[in-house]
């Protein structure tokens, strides 16, 4: 099942995927790109950077009039020399039905994928599937309580932080490729060392090939929600 969004020229450009400068990572070109005409996403979490979800959704949505997009991409992906594609979008990529198609797209041109998800949706067989054609896949955890899920997540109803954590742990045991687990410490809720502990003991089960712990970065967030870099650093010798 997937929902089908159309756009009347006039109310949005043909093009609405964006682009990041083309980078250097590990002496490889990437492109990083966003397939997604807005927020779209699982979450409402209340420190998300692009800000509130007007789309909260976990299915597939058919936007019109991509072709010019994913035409766009692939001259990026020749011009530039690319040799890994990051997919990181305003929210869950999954949610673009057109994803698959882009994945094999790009994988035609022998270079290599990067897929940023928040993790929750590894859990479904057809989002699963997609992931696995995926060279990378990037899952996140940023609290791990229920009641902080709950509150600054703010997920689709019936989820949980339980099923979150499970969802991950399945889809790498099966997962061929390069698993990068990123951890947002924010202070509060996960910075003390009752969750170090706990978030060392969800990595020995998830086993990732990479692990990436960040923190918010935007100011406006970090003055309530950002910790000590000595503090910081300190989190990151104990779970890298």
């Amino acid at each position: 099942m997937y929902w089908r969004i159309l756009y009347k020229m006039e109310e949005i450009n043909m093009s609405f995927f964006t682009y990041k400068d083309v980078y250097f990572e590990d002496g490889a070109k990437v492109l990083e790109v966003n397939l997604l005409p807005e927020k779209y996403c699982n979450f409402d979490c209340i420190f998300c950077p692009i800000g509130r979800s007007q789309n909260k959704i976990d299915e597939k949505v058919l936007f019109e009039d991509q072709e010019q997009d994913i035409k766009e991409l692939l001259e990026r992906i020749d011009k530039n020399e690319i040799e890994l594609v990051f997919i990181n979008s305003k929210g869950e990529a999954f949610v673009n039905e057109k994803l698959s198609e882009i994945v094999d797209l790009i994988k035609s041109k022998n270079v290599k994928v990067r897929l940023l998800s928040n993790g929750y949706v590894l859990g479904k067989d057809e989002y699963r599937k997609i992931a696995n054609k995926c060279d990378e896949v990037i899952g996140e955890l940023k609290v791990l309580e229920e009641e902080d899920f709950q509150k600054v997540q703010r997920p689709i109803a019936g989820y949980t932080i339980e099923e979150y954590i499970s969802n991950m742990i399945e889809f790498n045991k099966q997962y061929k490729g390069k698993f990068i687990f990123e951890i947002t410490i924010i202070k509060g809720y996960n910075d003390d060392q009752e969750s170090i502990t706990k978030l060392k003991a969800i990595i020995k089960q998830l086993q990732p090939e990479e692990i990436q712990v960040v923190r918010l970065e935007e100011e406006h967030f970090q003055k309530k929600l950002g910790i000590s870099d000595e503090r910081f650093e300190q989190i990151k010798r104990e779970l890298m």
